[in-house]
């Protein structure tokens, strides 16, 4: 069985107009309704921070002194972080090096 190659000489790019139409008719790639987004689940701020982190749940609780528990509540949906909690969460996704020296030193 022998592959065909398409050169790129061959294909005509689409018009925006016509990406438009085309996902238009496409049943499966519909645009979400204001319903679809009020019932879908956005992902918590925590877990955002921690993955961009490249850290596990524990060792984010361990390096900047949160309850695992609490994380995994915030992380699952149970709970959200009060306002000075989504400001520290705020704090160590700007500065997440500086936040663990402060938390880690001893003080004078």
């Amino acid at each position: 069985m022998s592959r065909k190659t398409i050169s790129s000489k061959t294909l005509r790019p689409m018009r925006p107009e016509a990406i438009e139409a085309a996902a238009r008719v496409d049943r499966d790639a519909q645009p979400l309704t204001a319903e679809d987004l009020k019932r879908m689940k956005r992902t918590p701020q925590a877990k955002i921070i921690r993955r961009a982190l490249a850290l596990t749940q524990e060792e984010f609780a361990v390096r900047y002194q949160i309850p695992l528990g609490t994380l995994r509540d915030w992380e699952q949906g149970r709970a959200e972080p009060d306002q000075a909690t989504r400001a520290y969460l705020k704090v160590i996704a700007r500065e997440p090096e500086r936040v663990e020296r402060v938390l880690n030193s001893n003080p004078p």
